[in-house]
């Protein structure tokens, strides 16, 4: 018997002397140094051990010569050539191979009959082969294992030091293929641990020792991920550790190194997941799934949120085995539910996914009895309202997890109706999420709601509430013949049998006796539905009726749900994050598609982001109008194109024109949607009105922009249908037909000189003079047909006089420019108020277009220079390669004197001059428009007028800009008046025209507005909306700029962050965040004026608050955070305040603090100590220490806490000391009151005596004793005499309780100070009639003012004349 084979540590363990001094183990005797032969020599050793292996018994192994030369190749195996290691692998493998079936067989053969007393003769032998099989199976598994080690790590060692090779050599054909036997090797260990290995180890489980090798061994195997790349490898090591921890129980081990594996490898996580699962189906026992579940769930929660790593890597397996055993886990979710009060959001987020994938997976069977259904919907049920209740979750990651779960759950149908609205809630208000990943799968949330919606493919609000009502009706009137059925059922069945006459509950009506009712009422149903409402399908029976309309509600529900989201996707359409835009677009573009309110008008708004510098939003957006709005039909495009147009804003249409030719130069709009458009224009299109072919016009001048070709084949139309009688039916047409004109190539507007160029000409000037367009759409048709004469008139100039001249005679007479300075006052009262605005803006109109005209000529000359400059360095250079041109030399003289630069002021004298003839022409004499100016000028100085005429004022004032912007001397003489109107105007449409004017004005002579900054930013406080957002946006346009200084008004636009209307607020917010982006961020230099100058407003705490904390939001930059960290200590030392030190301490506590931030103010300690005393401000000194804490270093922390307290102890310290101080000054003032007092009472006493001595002759005697109990403040009455008083006295004092004489006498000497002492005799006092009173009296008033200042007196007082 060979000796028995055990599984050393290692390999070279194998030859140790303590290893060979166990008895009966075999090891290694003589083993062979592989790298000291020859290659001859080990190829012939080679092949003995293969001859051997595979000429002897499979158990030659544990011959000792044998064993000892497969341990030298093996411990050898890297020094092998590729062919030596193939024959000793092959080798080994197929012995093992064979060796497993026979080991299989082996208990399988019958016994042979015992005969002649050869029992135990049998019974030595069967178990002999036994051992030899045993050992050979151990010695082959042993040495297979290790060619796999030493093998992966050879490769691993020269992946690491792999030199790319200079030429490719082509590899022989017994190339050692490792990736092949690699697998085998690996299948060979895993089927050998299938068959019943129990008998050959003689007990239920397999030796332990060769669980442990095998086990250790493939686990670390996973640690490689080229391995697990390995199908085949891969699919054996999941199988060996299934099988060894399942079927051979070997699992407390393997737990431990599997989670060992998970903490470390994320690229294992998928496989151990498999190996688990794998082990469940083989062998339908989830110990393995449970046991690593049971582990995950026992480890402290406090350790995944050190390890990172480990927590995503447990998460993810968590998820996987979930998907793969979703029923296992789902019996056993509870040892994991403890972990969502865990700090790591990874773990939770984990959960959700398992959670997630139990319902979808783990109940879908409907197997079962009903108690177990019960059951399990309930836990299904607990699962759901757990996966609700974490879209609340601290950690947005989770929140995001969260949603996303929803969404494949959607996918997947697995959401039921009853949930539906639940989740529509949560995924609603999610949408205004702070965080922009949870806003991005909320988005998505919707739209796959939306997409697989059980409510169907429309899902407006008024058809479900039609629907609805119409089967509630039904409903109702089915009930009553419902309810009488089944009491006829009831009896018909109560006479068949008896024994079914016991009354059942109303919910628990069986599906048989509903089909049954339902059965036998179709008749019936049929009959009356039918005159019950004919629109109204029938559903079948009451219990579907109600059904059918339990499912209207809930899509009632949802689809109001939806529509209510429309404010908020407008805002998520406005966000800085693209996601947000992107995907609240798209949710849009559902919503339209299943018809949701209000869908529509929101897309209208999608239209203005086509101006974002983002390429990705103006993709979405181009995307989006592309699919909605074009499609394959022209006609059905042009239809959408013009709603829009007619429907859109002046800002939706500035939109709209940008994108339609963006689409147009690509070709997205094609030439038959540019045809179906001139039919539509042309009211060649049945039922077109005017309105749309307005908007069809509207879009092919869009268009015409990109290409102007797209005009040119209907100029004749154009005329005649733009100016013809349509632009009376729709008077905007004429305006769109102005704008049509202008957008015509240089060639079509000659061609239109030339054949129409008359009749055009007089159209445009008839509309501008004539009267037959509305008042409100002749300023803006004006406005186009003026441009359009100075856009295609070869000399508007000329045409333009004429159409002042036009318009001045038929307002007021040719006399009136004569007599402008005399009576022009009386004339204006005998006009039209409405023909004089009109005349108004038509000279102002004029002087722009006249002013824009002259700066396009002056252009076209700079652009002619440079063209000729360029053709003539073009001919120089070809001189030099060449001929010389003819004309160099006098180049060169004009060049040498100057000439092009003459040329040049030349040009710019005369641009200057005409611009300024404009207005004030030449010194001696006025033009036309210069007459007329000075006559705006006086008009617009009569208030009087101008407040009796408003209309007349918002014209004349807006004619005076116009015409201030074109001349500065005009400007510098009329900025007084403008100023005055601006801040008195009462219509704020003056004030607003204004306010704009201003800021054109400062664009052109900033000079002249500068000292008027002031006056400006003061119209940041008009009380009218209109007035302050077009200040906001004047001046945001100034600043960033650099038009305008900012100077220190600064802080009166920093108020309109808290504007009472939002709109103005975010207008701010947005001049703010690009003032932060210029240079070195302004606001950090203008943060503390702001400061300053906001405190001494009259602001709300909480305005204040909101306003500082968002601009030093703005700040970013570490160094300019701890500079401002100085500046607001050192700020403390000019104010005495206390609001104010609140502002500062609360701006400090907003700022983010490094750690030379924390330290600086900790040095500048003595700087704001004085303050501490505050609470509030102590408040936001503790708030500026727990964040210092947060993010501190732990040599930093220390001193934090040090200075923590430093700052605590001061702050009691200087509490305690105002306390002190204050006790001190309250007792300081009772004591001078009380001294007041008794100097008070013994002037009085004296002045009573003084009268006593005057009057004693007239008076009465009184004993002391009466008088000192009339003057007790407890028996007084102050209304009645004297003698009433001493009558009173007695019976007050029987009716109360006894009072001694000598407390009453108490009662006065706390008044009175100068009591006799008892050995004193007094004489009795005389006291004039009436005095007795006036004196009681003002006894009795002391009495009261000495007991409510000082009554902590009166008991020492009280003692005292006790003692006398």
């Amino acid at each position: 018997m060979s000796a028995t084979f055990v599984f050393p540590k290692t390999l070279i363990s194998l030859e140790q002397e303590d290893f060979d001094q166990n008895s009966g183990h075999l090891s290694v005797q003589n083993p062979t140094s592989i790298s000291s032969l020859r290659p001859s020599d080990l190829e012939e050793f080679v092949k003995g051990v293969s001859f051997d292996l595979s000429d002897k018994e499979l158990f030659c192994v544990e011959e000792q010569d044998v064993f000892d030369r497969i341990y030298s190749l093996i411990k050898g195996f890297n020094d092998l050539t590729p062919g030596c290691k193939f024959n000793i692998v092959e080798s080994l493998r197929s012995n093992f191979s064979v060796l497993v079936p026979n080991i299989d067989s082996l208990f399988r053969v019958p016994n042979s009959p015992v005969n002649n007393g050869c029992e135990d003769d049998n019974g030595d032998g069967m178990l002999d082969r036994v051992n030899s099989h045993r050992n050979a199976f151990k010695i082959y598994t042993f040495f297979l294992i290790h060619v796999v080690i030493s093998q992966e790590s050879n490769s691993v060692s020269s992946n690491t030091t792999k030199v790319l090779p200079s030429g490719r050599k082509k590899h022989p054909a017994s190339s050692w293929n490792w990736e092949a036997q690699r697998g085998r090797i690996l299948n060979a260990i895993a089927n050998s641990l299938e068959i019943n290995l129990s008998l050959l180890f003689g007990s239920s489980d397999p030796d332990e020792n060769y669980l442990s090798f095998v086990v250790r061994n493939s686990l670390s195997m996973f640690e490689s991920a080229t391995v697990l790349k390995d199908a085949e490898a891969k699919e054996a090591l999941c199988r060996v550790i299934g099988t060894c921890a399942t079927k051979y129980h070997f699992l407390a081990q393997s737990c431990a190194s599997i989670l060992h594996l998970l903490h470390k490898h994320d690229f294992a996580v998928i496989h151990l997941a498999d190996a688990a699962a794998w082990a469940e189906k083989k062998y339908a026992d989830g110990s393995l799934a449970i046991s690593l579940v049971r582990e995950i769930g026992r480890t402290n929660p406090k350790d995944y949120v050190k390890d990172t790593v480990g927590a995503e890597n447990i998460g993810r397996f968590l998820v996987e085995i979930a998907d793969r055993l979703p029923k296992l886990i789902s019996t056993n979710i509870g040892l994991l539910v403890p972990h969502f009060g865990g700090e790591s959001y990874k773990i939770r987020n984990a959960l959700v996914g398992v959670l997630g994938k139990l319902v979808a997976k783990a109940f879908n069977d409907i197997e079962g009895e009903v108690s177990s259904k019960s059951i399990r919907l309930r836990a299904k049920q607990a699962m759901l309202e757990i996966l609700l209740e974490r879209a609340r979750d601290v950690s947005a990651y989770t929140r995001s997890r969260v949603l996303q779960v929803w969404v494949e759950l959607c996918e997947e149908h697995c959401l039921s109706i009853g949930l539906w609205n639940e989740v529509a809630v949560v995924a609603a208000g999610r949408l205004e999420d702070k965080s922009a990943i949870v806003r991005k799968y909320a988005l998505n949330l919707l739209i796959m709601m939306l997409q697989h919606n059980p409510f169907g493919p429309q899902l407006r609000v008024s058809s479900f509430e039609a629907t609805l009502k119409q089967y509630t009706k039904k409903l109702n009137e089915l009930e009553p013949r419902a309810s009488s059925e089944s009491v006829l059922d009831r009896d018909t069945g109560n006479e068949d049998d008896d024994d079914d006459g016991l009354v059942e509950d109303k919910d628990e009506v069986s599906k048989e006796q509903i089909d049954s009712l339902s059965d036998s009422c179709v008749p019936n149903e049929d009959e009356q539905s039918t005159q019950i409402d004919s629109s109204v399908p029938d559903v079948g029976n009451l219990e579907q009726t109600r059904s059918l309309i339990a499912s209207l509600e809930a899509g009632l529900r949802f689809s109001q749900s939806i529509s209510d989201t429309m404010p908020t996707l407008v805002q998520l359409m406005a966000s800085s994050s693209a996601s947000d835009v992107e995907n609240t677009i798209l949710l849009l573009m559902r919503c339209k598609q299943f018809q949701i309110d209000g869908s529509e008008a929101c897309l209208r708004k999608m239209l203005p982001l086509v101006f974002s510098q983002d390429k990705s939003i103006f993709e979405a957006v181009e995307n989006a109008f592309v699919t909605i709005y074009i499609t394959k039909s022209p006609i059905e495009t042009a239809k959408n194109l013009i709603t829009l147009a007619t429907d859109s804003n002046i800002g939706d249409l500035a939109a709209l024109e940008f994108i339609v030719g963006a689409l147009v130069s690509k070709g997205d709009i094609s030439a038959s949607a540019i045809s179906a458009l001139w039919d539509y224009f042309c009211f060649n299109v049945n039922g077109t009105s005017a309105e749309r072919s307005r908007g069809a016009l509207s879009i092919l001048c869009m268009a015409a922009k990109s290409s102007s070709d797209v005009l040119s084949s209907h100029l004749q139309d154009i005329i005649d249908i733009g100016f013809g009688r349509w632009a009376k039916v729709e008077p905007l047409l004429a305006r769109t037909a102005c704008i049509a004109l202008q957008r015509l190539s240089p060639d079509d507007q000659k061609t239109l000189l030339t054949n129409h160029g008359t009749r055009v000409f007089g159209v445009l000037d008839s509309l501008i003079t004539g009267t037959w367009l509305p008042e409100h759409i002749w300023y803006a048709a004006a406005d186009k047909a003026i441009s359009t004469i100075y856009a295609i008139h070869p000399s508007p100039e000329t045409l333009a006089a004429n159409l002042v001249k036009k318009s001045h005679n038929s307002v007021i007479g040719v006399e009136l420019l004569n007599d402008a300075d005399g009576g022009g006052s009386n004339v204006i009262t005998t006009v039209q108020v409405t023909k004089l605005s009109r005349f108004l803006y038509v000279i102002s109109h004029v002087a722009m277009n006249q002013l824009v005209y002259i700066e396009s000529c002056v252009r076209k000359i700079q652009k002619e220079k440079a063209k000729k400059e360029k053709m003539a360095a073009e001919g120089h250079n070809a001189g030099d390669n060449g001929g010389k041109p003819p004309t160099e030399p006098k180049d060169d003289i004009n060049a040498e004197l100057g000439v092009a630069a003459s040329e040049d002021a030349l040009l710019d004298i005369l641009s200057e001059r005409a611009e300024k003839e404009i207005v004030s022409g030449a010194s001696t004499e006025k033009n036309l428009i210069g007459h007329c100016s000075s006559f705006l000028s006086k008009l617009c100085r009569n208030f009087s007028l101008m407040q009796k005429y408003p209309e007349l004022q918002a014209s004349g004032m807006l004619a005076l800009c116009k015409l201030m912007i074109i001349d500065a001397n005009f400007c510098e003489a009329n900025l007084q008046i403008l100023f005055t109107v601006v801040e008195s105007a009462p219509s704020e449409t003056v004030r607003s025209n204004c306010t704009i004017a201003l800021g054109d004005l400062a664009v052109r002579f900033p000079n002249l507005l500068e000292p008027w900054t002031e006056n400006m930013y003061s119209r940041l406080h008009d009380p009218s909306v209109s007035v302050r957002k077009n200040a906001v946006l004047v001046l945001s346009h100034l600043i960033l700029n650099d038009m305008m200084k900012v100077k220190g008004h600064i802080n009166e636009m920093a108020m309109r962050l808290e504007d009472e209307d939002e709109r103005i607020s975010n207008l701010a917010k947005l001049f703010f965040n690009e003032l932060s982006k210029k240079g070195n961020n302004p606001i950090y230099n203008l943060l503390p004026d702001i400061l300053g100058k906001l405190s001494n407003q009259d602001l709300k705490r909480e305005s204040f608050f909101n306003i500082m904390q968002f601009l030093i939001g703005s700040i970013k930059k570490d160094k300019q955070m701890e500079a401002l960290v100085e500046k607001l200590c050192y700020r403390f030392n000019g104010v005495t305040d206390a609001r104010q030190w609140e502002n500062i301490s609360y701006c400090l506590s907003q700022l983010s603090f490094t750690d030379k931030g924390i330290k600086k103010l900790v040095e500048l300690f003595k700087v704001y100590e004085h303050v501490l005393s505050n609470e509030d401000v102590m408040e936001h000194f503790r708030s500026i220490i727990n964040k210092g804490k947060k993010f501190a270093k732990p040599e930093l922390k220390t001193c934090i806490e040090e200075f923590e307290d430093k700052v605590s102890k001061y702050h009691i310290d200087k509490k305690e000391q105002e306390l002190t101080a204050r006790n001190a000054a309250i007792h300081q003032q009772k004591a001078d009151a009380i001294k007041n007092m008794t100097l008070d009472a013994n002037i009085e006493d004296e002045s009573a005596e003084s009268e006593d001595a005057e009057g004693l002759s007239d008076g009465e005697v009184m004993d002391p004793t009466m008088e000192e109990n009339s003057v007790d403040p407890s028996n007084e009455n102050e209304s009645k005499p004297v003698d009433s008083e001493k009558s009173n006295v007695s019976s007050n004092e029987n009716a109360s309780e006894p009072v001694d004489n000598e407390e009453c006498s108490h009662a006065s000497s706390q008044v009175i100070q100068s009591e006799p002492c008892d050995d004193e005799v007094q004489s009795p006092l005389v006291i004039p009639k009436g005095t007795a009173r006036h004196r009681a009296k003002k006894i009795s008033n002391a009495s009261e003012k000495a007991d409510s200042n000082a009554g902590h007196v009166s008991s020492m007082r009280v003692t005292r004349s006790r003692r006398r």
